[in-house]
């Protein structure tokens, strides 16, 4: 007995990988979503690290100069304040590189 040819399995194969490779990716669409998410994670944990900070400063000013309330609503405040100007920049970079990225190939073009 012979064994069977398979190229013709093989090449039917090799069609289909080249065929998924100049598919448009959808693992890239998935990674930009996930992008997306890590960005949003990272500005409420930004945010959250701001606010603690300020707590945790702010008490243990008061408790170190016995004025409980006045340092833990400042620093809590600045810790606050802080949060937001980090979250917001972590927002305009992310904003910057998801313009460059599209702007990008549309430059390709012009140059064809």
């Amino acid at each position: 007995m012979s064994e069977p040819d398979h190229r013709h399995k093989l090449a039917d194969l090799d069609a289909r990988i080249a065929a998924a490779k100049g598919a448009p990716d959808s693992e890239k669409t998935l990674a930009q979503g996930y992008s997306s998410a890590e960005v949003g994670w990272r500005m409420v944990t930004e945010l959250v690290a701001g606010l603690g900070i300020g707590l945790g400063v702010g008490y243990g000013l008061d408790v170190l100069l016995g004025t409980l309330p006045i340092m833990l609503v400042l620093f809590t405040g600045l810790g606050f304040v802080a949060g937001i100007r980090v979250m917001m920049r972590s927002a305009r970079d992310y904003q910057d590189r998801l313009a460059g990225a599209q702007d990008a190939p549309a430059e390709d073009e012009k140059r064809d």
